[in-house]
């Protein structure tokens, strides 16, 4: 679904990704961890088209989308649910999972609506409220809602579990793995690395720009070593 070779981008003479090579394939849960800094939010924004590539390459299935916009990138099916939720607070729940079909899945709209509402039960009862009046719980609900709208071919969840109470976090990785057993691959960015090596297919540990560690998650959860000295557990 998504290859990434020799990925370098940053920001003025700061160079945050350096050299990077990624993959998710069809089906797959993939874990991408490591401490803050390390580039996972600046990879993130690459693959959306918010920030250019200053070398390498970016496939998503099959096709290339290095140079893409965001809003074909969007388009394409490959969405992104970015830290901090971004919601706009001033519109009512509903109109925040409408404009998520902006610019996909509009003629399924209706049904999509009705899809996340099952998912998320307290989202149909406030859907005439204010977004930015919900919980931090219920607004990473109503960000990942957003991004279901889309219809996603391919989830990036950046660090969904932030802010949440240990209840809520349960409950988001249960999530994760209901949407990921219907069909729908996803790429987890994470600092919760217990419970994302739990989850996850494979995984991928960056640091300093560049993959660090790669491999079955079990495995890499299972190594007292690399534990200690990349997930400083």
């Amino acid at each position: 679904m998504l290859e990434i070779a020799g990925l370098r981008a940053g920001y003025g003479a700061t160079e945050v990704l350096r050299g990077l090579d990624l993959s998710v394939r069809a089906g797959e849960i993939v874990a991408v961890l490591g401490a803050n800094g390390v580039g996972k939010t600046t990879l993130n924004k690459v693959l959306s088209g918010v920030v250019s590539a200053r070398s390498g390459t970016i496939r998503f299935d099959g096709q290339a989308i290095t140079a893409a916009s965001a809003a074909s990138i969007v388009e394409a099916g490959l969405i992104h649910v970015p830290e901090g939720r971004k919601i706009f607070p001033n519109l009512s729940v509903r109109e925040n999972l409408v404009l998520g079909s902006y610019r996909r899945g509009r003629a399924r709209r209706g049904q999509n609506i009705e899809r996340v509402f099952a998912t998320f039960p307290r989202l149909r009862e406030r859907a005439a409220q204010a977004a930015g009046t919900l919980s931090g719980g219920e607004q990473q609900m109503l960000a990942i809602g957003r991004g279901l709208m889309a219809e996603p071919r391919l989830l990036i969840l950046d660090e969904p579990s932030l802010g949440l109470s240990p209840l809520l976090v349960e409950e988001m990785f249960t999530l994760v793995r209901t949407l990921n057993r219907e069909g729908l691959p996803i790429m987890l960015v994470e600092q919760n690395v217990v419970q994302s090596l739990d989850l996850a297919t494979r995984a991928y540990i960056l640091e300093n720009g560049t993959v660090a560690l790669e491999g079955d998650a079990a495995t890499l959860a299972a190594d007292p070593a690399l534990r200690r000295a990349y997930l400083g557990l």
